[in-house]
């Protein structure tokens, strides 16, 4: 009789503790996001769209060693960047920045249409079709200006350069295979 008590009381006690977690509500996966300004982006996901930043969409390129413009010219010093190929790399980085900064502003005016549309409860299926067709189609134009602007950037280093930024940018643990292009050496790669 002695043993039961406890046992019981320990059984009483793992109830209570299992009642109280069956009560507590699930937590909201997206719990406070219905407060954004525009629900599908957050606040840097606005921003970085609106500044032509990347926001990983190139990172098949990336990962791959196809460096991007915008790293290349921030490690320009240790990656012993002559002057030409500053100013080649710049240029990739410009007009990358001149294509991104309108697909990017024209993305978050059509992502502010469609949460307005579902807002105001005025949303139709062909327009929704529409809208996310054209949203699916700028975000493909989007990834494509990253990713060609590391296609382009990849052959104005030299095959120590290239190394050396995947070195500097942590991908020595990575695939060591070569972009590419023939030789163990991207097409057109400079020397």
């Amino acid at each position: 009789m002695r043993f039961r008590v406890p046992i019981l009381l320990a059984a009483l006690s793992l109830l209570g503790v299992m009642s109280a977690r069956s009560q507590t509500p699930a937590p909201a996966p997206y719990g406070g996001q219905q407060t954004r300004e525009i629900k599908a982006l957050s606040a840097e996901d606005i921003q970085a769209l609106l500044k032509g930043e990347g926001m990983g969409l190139a990172k098949a390129a990336e990962l791959n060693r196809y460096p991007g413009p915008s790293h290349v010219l921030q490690l320009a010093a240790e990656l012993t960047l002559s002057d030409s190929q500053r100013g080649d790399v710049q240029r990739v980085f410009d007009r990358m920045k001149a294509r991104a900064l309108p697909l990017g502003e024209r993305i978050v005016a059509l992502e502010r249409e469609l949460d307005r549309a579902f807002a105001e409860r005025s949303v139709d299926a062909p327009a929704l079709e529409r809208r996310v067709a054209e949203i699916a189609r700028l975000q493909g134009e989007l990834r494509t200006v990253h990713l060609r602007a590391h296609l382009e950037t990849l052959p104005l280093l030299n095959e120590h350069q290239a190394h050396r930024y995947a070195q500097l940018r942590g991908y020595n643990g990575g695939s060591s295979a070569a972009p590419a292009g023939g030789q163990g050496q991207p097409h057109g790669m400079k020397h």
